[in-house]
């Protein structure tokens, strides 16, 4: 994708492109009900796709939706979103949505994993598109409640009726994203991506970057609870001033001592090493390697026993303990909440 890729706002989307039609939303976990709940408040005409015995299916029914099984909801529907786990999906689309199809429908994807990757094949008689807002599903829900939105990446894959684009453009506005801006890539780039993103940087880096942080300062003698503070807890105030202001923004609010430790030391822990393993973790993902290790551990024979051990490990990594006892010393904390609901 070109640096001048195209930016779409609320004036190039017209909502009235989902007039007449009916859109399942299939799941209702964190992004599934903030779609179901902005597109319904945009006044568009939405039912959920759940399967039979589904905790959030009450959930669903009492915040005023439509609920029916997702093979219901899929041929009921003119759109069809789908937005449960990676590993969940193509024998969801096999089983209850693909015998539902009918032409000229659109399938909606909010991550190119399956269709990237090839464990979706959609029929040649369908659209297939993707909305991928670029923040979690609560802050799509809290952003269009406030009047915002969250920003979003469309992607086409398949065009059949000629008007894919619009389509997806609409249903970007329906959620709010329109109003921070909508930009194109296809589901290639989304896929890879946002993959290398998550294990490069976002979670696989930055969580092993403040753990090892943390265990280098406790083995030295430190006070569990200062290597907390230091290497865990303030990574947020960093994080949220690069956010508002960019890099410069973030050492302008810093203190001289601590800018000066940017530049000398940064280098000095991420190093050409580290720069040649993020290169072989995004090969890996070009072709294939990491997509079909997921797959494989995730699929019924496995039984997620490799991804269920990682786990159980980081789980008990110390740092998670101390963590947990300095959050219940602050008002601002409601104890694990993102855990529990």
């Amino acid at each position: 994708m070109s640096m001048d890729a195209k930016v779409y706002y609320q004036e190039d989307c017209n909502l009235s492109e989902l007039d007449g039609k009916k859109i399942a939303i299939i799941g209702y976990g964190s992004q599934g009900h903030a779609h179901a709940l902005n597109l319904k408040e945009s006044g568009c005409d939405v039912v959920i796709g759940l399967y039979e015995g589904s905790k959030s299916w009450a959930r669903a029914e009492a915040q005023g939706l439509k609920v029916y099984t997702a093979a219901e909801a899929a041929r009921m529907a003119d759109i069809i979103m789908i937005l449960i786990n990676d590993e969940k999906q193509a024998k969801l689309y096999k089983e209850d949505i693909e015998p539902n199809l009918e032409e000229g429908n659109m399938l909606m994807f909010a991550h190119g994993f399956n269709i990237h990757f090839g464990q979706i094949v959609p029929p040649k008689f369908v659209d297939v598109t993707m909305i991928a807002p670029k923040g979690p599903g609560h802050t799509v829900r809290s952003e269009y409640q406030a009047g915002k939105g969250v920003p979003c990446l469309v992607a086409v894959e398949q065009d059949y009726t000629g008007k894919a684009l619009d389509k997806a453009l609409a249903y970007a506005a329906g959620i709010g994203g329109a109003r921070a801006g909508v930009l194109e890539t296809t589901f290639r780039t989304e896929t890879e991506t946002d993959l290398f993103g998550e294990q490069a940087v976002l979670c696989g880096g930055v969580v092993k970057l403040m753990q090892t942080g943390f265990e280098v300062l406790t083995e030295a003698g430190y006070d569990p609870r200062n290597a907390y503070f230091e290497c865990i807890h303030e990574m947020k105030l960093i994080v949220d001033l690069i956010y508002e202001s960019g890099f410069a923004g973030m050492r302008y609010s810093i203190s001289n001592t601590a800018e000066y430790g940017d530049y000398v030391t940064g280098p000095k822990i991420i190093t050409d090493d580290t720069k040649k393993a993020m290169q072989k973790v995004l090969k890996e993902i070009q072709d294939g390697t990491f997509a079909h290790e997921f797959l494989t551990d995730m699929s019924p024979a496995a039984g997620m026993a490799h991804f269920k051990a990682m786990r159980k490990l980081a789980a008990e990594h110390p740092s998670e303990k101390v963590g947990a006892q300095i959050r219940e010393l602050y008002a601002w904390n409601d104890t694990e909440k993102l855990i529990n609901n």
